[in-house]
């Protein structure tokens, strides 16, 4: 399973890539406006610089809602830098721009999606990734574990390409799950990564461990 952060704060990333298990980034507008970047030019090359940081996959979030808004804005992020990858909402709008962009070999990412039929028609169109909400599924009492299912057993049955990006982590369980269910990835916050770490046992034994060196 690859491991993105979602994120827009440098330092994190910085701290995620020295660990050696960060595969790429998501971003949006609203994790830009977090951490202070505003404006257009800022925010363009805030892009350019997490590429900078990673070797990986880099998505970034168009505006628009319609179809020459959508390609305007995702043509232009992808020629930042060949590590872009362009998020699009799914929306009719959305699944034609995602088509459009597949034809000309530019990635994309197909957010906000909450059902395996949304997750179908993202992968028709040929995105790169889909991204399925589990933590907000979470909210309103579904088992988004259950969408992550069957959206592997539609694409392993057809064969199609498209990677699952399991968005909306909460929390360490969430990542685990995911795997098991054969998500291609997992985006969420550095806490959530960092979470995987903690086991009690692991800090008795090291503390019995180091203990035992002293004696």
């Amino acid at each position: 399973m690859k491991f993105f952060i979602d994120t827009a704060n440098l330092s994190q990333i910085k701290e995620a890539q020295a660990m050696g298990i960060l595969d790429g980034v998501t971003t949006n507008p609203s994790l830009m406006a977090k951490e202070g970047i505003k404006g257009e030019a800022n925010i363009l090359k805030h892009y350019v610089d997490i590429c900078g940081l990673v070797t990986g996959d880099v998505s970034a979030e168009v505006l628009s809602t319609d179809f020459d808004g959508i390609v305007r804005e995702g043509e232009a992020l992808a020629k930042l830098h060949k590590q872009i990858v362009v998020k699009v909402p799914m929306i009719k709008e959305g699944v034609k721009a995602i088509k459009y962009f597949s034809n000309k070999g530019i990635k994309t990412n197909c957010t906000l999606v909450f059902s395996a039929g949304q997750a179908l028609l993202a992968a028709k169109a040929g995105a790169t990734y889909v991204s399925p909400f589990i933590g907000r599924l979470d909210d309103v009492s579904t088992d988004g574990f259950i969408l992550i299912e069957d959206i592997r057993t539609i694409y392993d049955t057809y064969g199609y390409k498209t990677q699952i990006l399991a968005a909306s982590i909460r929390h360490p369980m969430h990542i685990v799950n995911c795997a098991k269910l054969g998500a291609d990835v997992a985006t969420c916050p550095l806490s959530a990564i960092m979470a995987l770490l903690n086991h009690p046992l692991t800090d008795t034994g090291l503390a019995k461990f180091l203990e035992d060196a002293k004696k």
